[in-house]
């Protein structure tokens, strides 16, 4: 079986790289896991998890896939090696380091893989809204310009999240943002009743990224809430289901 991954326009016209998105589709688990779930922190089948991580790894002609240890959090670490077996707590993996696949797991927060092609630097990145809010974008950039990278050469696409029409929040959730920023509420749209909103995740991560002067960056699109072929942390909760699978993101410099 052959593990479809899906692609950004935009990261995939830099030469040495090679990246990502990485469906539902073409591992091992089963039942609510089906079929590549790639999280540990699920209750699937240990050795099933470790299989798919495999088949991720192998699909893009690496040895490991590497992700944190993701608490919603803007902490970011460089990578000089394969940390596989030890994720650090943090929620973005960046790397100069050719042939270390650097991954984000996702079941509706944003991933986000970044690439400056001078440098070569890349980062994947798991975007939720805390970690959205509180600058997680952009403290990968700042740690991809320790690293000799620079904002106005850096690429970024966002792979499948929860698109803004599924997205519904309450308003205390919209006030954390617009306390942040009153220029924030442009990301909410009124919900169906008078407390709830909708809340666009990739148009606010997309400014985030312009906002530390990336420059260009896309959603690639697709909503995990609403297209089965993704793993979705609300459509699971909505169905009453009692776990999730999550999603690979992934990016790396070639050898």
């Amino acid at each position: 079986m052959t593990t479809p991954f899906l692609t950004s326009g935009l990261l995939s016209g830099v030469a040495g790289i090679r990246h990502g998105f990485f469906t539902r589709r073409g591992g091992v688990s089963r039942g609510v896991y089906d079929s590549l779930n790639v999280g540990r922190g699920s209750r699937d089948r240990p050795e099933d998890v470790e299989d798919n991580r495999g088949r991720v790894a192998a699909a893009l002609g690496a040895a490991a896939l590497n992700t944190a240890y993701q608490i919603h959090s803007d902490r970011v670490v460089v990578i000089v090696e394969d940390v596989a077996g030890a994720a650090p707590e943090a929620d973005g993996l960046v790397t100069a380091t050719p042939g270390l696949l650097c991954g984000a797991l996702a079941a509706d927060c944003a991933p986000i893989l970044l690439v400056d092609p001078r440098a070569r630097v890349v980062a994947a990145v798991h975007a939720g809204w805390r970690g959205a809010l509180g600058g997680v974008s952009d403290a990968a950039v700042r740690a991809m310009a320790d690293l000799g990278a620079k904002p106005e050469d850096i690429l970024a696409a966002i792979g499948p999240c929860i698109g803004p029409a599924s997205y519904e929040v309450g308003a205390e959730f919209r006030e954390r943002f617009v306390a942040e920023r009153s220029g924030f509420a442009r990301f909410f749209v009124p919900g169906a009743e008078s407390d709830k909103f909708y809340f666009d995740l990739p148009a606010f991560v997309l400014h985030r990224l312009a906002a530390s002067g990336v420059a260009a960056s896309e959603w690639i699109g697709r909503d995990t809430a609403a297209d089965p072929e993704f793993f979705s942390n609300r459509r699971a909760f909505k169905r009453g289901e009692n776990d999730y699978g999550r999603l690979a993101s992934a990016i790396m410099l070639s050898r």
